[in-house]
């Protein structure tokens, strides 16, 4: 029945071991916060600039249908000019009157039709014959392209021709020009038109692309016959290898990220073709430019997520330290009560172990004999008490002197302990140089037998006594048995009497039960 403070070793040591699961649920959650802002923040950055990209191409396309619309405006009244003028030509003929009043009317339509630089009739041989340009006189255009086109093809269609400086006013010019028939079929002169190249430039000037952003006005050839930021030099040069050229031959219409040829810069691209005329329009917003905006945005959302999320980290480390100051403190405090219970346990071991023997002492063994007294009385078990006194022990202690007594009880002690060997057995020192053995579900015979192999033993070990008539120290034990209904103090009386008879009868024997033994040397039990 000895308290052992093993359990509590094991205790502390799986507390120890043990980590709080609170520790791994806030660094799991705070891990995963930071990780869901973060894809969060990064998706609404991607689709902002998507988002950025596509209104882009919403309004460089808006821009690229106006021009292509204006381009067609201009192209149609042009077209319609040069009917008008072809038809006077070929129904009131060539004659000086007619060329008179063609003149005057041909500065009536320029007038009116801002863009026109100029309205022009040739002759078969490249002879001026009318101009709307007053006091304006030309040589021979028979050497210009347009004219030697119409020469050679029987097509009443109209020719845009490629950029040129007029003659006449040293400006850049689009030539557009229709073929002059006699009444015979036979080639009879050129009709031609001429649009203001810087008419373009007033125009798409006042567009919103950006300040490095680009209209670009060609002819499906690759001809450049305006482009923004202007620049005279670019006039007439063919871009036809260049990537929006090569992008127009894929798609009619379409926007995409391309680099210009000329400058090498990275735009975004609407362009589309205009069929009926034969031009390629091209509207494009610098790529750093239009995402500008949003590389700004994107800096100040990415700051705020990544404060957001060291925010989160250090309140999640500041709660880790507390939960493991928390821990050690807990661990501390559980270390100071293991240490207290073992300090209670000792205290406690010490309060009911004989300090001499190491048996239980008398306030152990009254407790043990009432609760085991109770438990058999439930149980309806035996019980059975021993009392063993030490023979002559006084003589031995005055002749020998205190501290060989100390160690013949010491001897005695450590015989009991060896010999009482069950979980529920108890050895006890009773007093003095009395002790006592309380012997649980253990009968008078079984006492009896116990207490015999007791006084054998204490015998055997042959410790000198010369003032005991044996030579060595001795004990006489008394036995007593449990019998209903029956108290501590009756059972301890009833063993009590036995020792006494033992004592009686000479020592060194063991007398168990009421009744009066028979004299026996030997050391026999008596029942």
């Amino acid at each position: 029945m000895n308290s052992s403070p093993d359990s509590l070793d094991s205790h502390v040591d799986r507390l120890s071991g043990k980590r709080r699961p609170v520790v791994r649920l806030v660094v799991a959650a705070t891990a995963l916060g930071c990780i869901l802002l973060l894809v969060f923040a990064a998706w609404f950055i991607w689709s902002s600039r998507l988002t950025q990209i596509r209104q882009t191409e919403v309004a460089t396309s808006n821009v690229a249908r106006m021009v292509g619309v204006q381009v067609e405006t201009a192209m149609k009244a042009t077209t319609m000019a040069l009917a008008n003028v072809v038809e006077r030509v070929e129904h009131d003929g060539l004659d000086a009157a007619a060329m008179r009043r063609l003149q005057d009317h041909l500065v009536v339509l320029t007038q009116t039709t801002p863009e026109l630089h100029g309205i022009f009739v040739y002759a078969a041989d490249g002879r001026w014959l009318a101009s709307s340009l007053s006091g304006t006189r030309q040589g021979d255009n028979s050497d210009r392209a347009y004219f030697k086109h119409h020469r050679a093809h029987r097509s009443r269609d109209i020719y845009v021709g490629h950029p040129v400086r007029s003659r006449s006013t040293g400006v850049w010019v689009l030539p557009i020009s229709r073929r002059l028939d006699n009444p015979d079929g036979s080639f009879a002169g050129v009709a031609l038109v001429t649009l203001k190249v810087n008419f373009f430039e007033r125009i798409y000037d006042e567009l919103d692309v950006g300040k490095t952003g680009t209209v670009l006005l060609a002819l499906e050839d690759g001809t450049v016959i305006y482009r923004r930021p202007f620049d005279d030099r670019m006039i007439g040069t063919n871009l036809a290898g260049g990537a929006i050229f090569q992008a127009i031959k894929q798609n009619r219409v379409g926007s995409d990220f391309l680099v210009a040829r000329i400058d090498n810069i990275e735009r975004l691209y609407s362009y589309r073709r205009v069929d009926d005329f034969a031009f390629v329009i091209a509207v494009g917003q610098t790529k750093d430019e239009l995402l500008g905006p949003w590389k700004r945005f994107s800096l100040l959302i990415g700051v705020a997520v990544l404060l957001i999320a060291a925010t989160f980290a250090v309140f999640a480390r500041k709660l880790i330290r507390q939960f493991i100051i928390r821990d050690r403190l807990d661990q501390k405090l559980r270390a100071y009560s293991y240490d207290l219970r073992r300090d209670n346990l000792g205290l406690q071991e010490l309060a009911h172990t004989d300090t001499l023997t190491r048996l239980a002492n008398r306030r152990r063994f009254d407790e043990v004999l009432a609760h085991e007294l109770a438990r058999a009385a439930r149980g309806n078990t035996p019980l059975a008490l021993i009392l063993l006194d030490v023979d002559y022990f006084k003589k031995f202690n005055d002749h020998y002197g205190h501290p060989a007594g100390d160690t013949c009880l010491q001897q005695v002690g450590r015989l009991l302990a060896a010999q009482v060997n069950r979980n529920d057995d108890l050895a006890a020192r009773y007093g003095g140089e009395e002790f006592a053995i309380i012997l649980p579900h253990t009968d008078l015979a079984g006492a009896a037998a116990v207490a015999e192999r007791m006084r054998a033993e204490v015998q055997a070990l042959r410790m000198p006594h010369d003032e005991s008539p044996f030579g060595v120290v001795t004990a006489s034990l008394g036995v007593a048995a449990l019998v209903a209904p029956m108290d501590a103090q009756d059972l301890i009386a009833r063993a009590d009497r036995q020792l006494y008879q033992a004592k009686h009868l000479g020592r060194n024997r063991v007398c168990g039960d009421d009744r009066a033994p028979a004299a026996e040397s030997g050391g026999q039990a008596t029942q």
